[in-house]
C-alpha cells in the first residue's frame, strides 16, 4: 500500500498515511478539525538506476553462461603458453 503525505491549509498539521489506492482521500484534518486536509505532492521513496530489467535479461541464461564461459576459457589458456616458449 502506498503512503500518502496530507496537509491541512489552515493550521499546517502535515501527516503521511498508510491507504489503499481504492480508499477515498482523507477531507478533515485530524489537528484542527477543518476540511482542508489535502494531499501534498512529494517525492518517491525509491530510484531505479541502471539499464533496468528487461524479460530478455533472464531468457536463455543457461545457454549464455556456457558460450561466455568457452570463450573465456582459451582466453586464459593462452596466456599460460607463451612463458612454456620463452623458457
Amino acid at each position: 500500500m502506498p503512503i500518502y503525505a496530507y496537509q491541512c491549509g489552515s493550521c499546517g498539521h502535515a501527516k503521511d498515511v498508510l491507504q489503499k489506492m481504492s480508499d477515498a482521500p482523507l477531507t478533515d484534518c485530524p489537528a484542527c478539525g477543518a476540511s482542508t486536509f489535502n494531499k501534498r505532492l512529494t517525492a518517491p521513496g525509491f530510484q531505479l538506476k541502471g539499464s533496468g530489467w528487461y524479460a530478455t535479461d533472464f531468457k536463455g541464461g543457461a545457454t549464455g553462461a556456457p558460450s561466455s564461459s568457452d570463450s573465456a576459457a582459451p582466453a586464459a589458456s593462452s596466456p599460460a603458453t607463451p612463458p612454456t616458449t620463452a623458457s
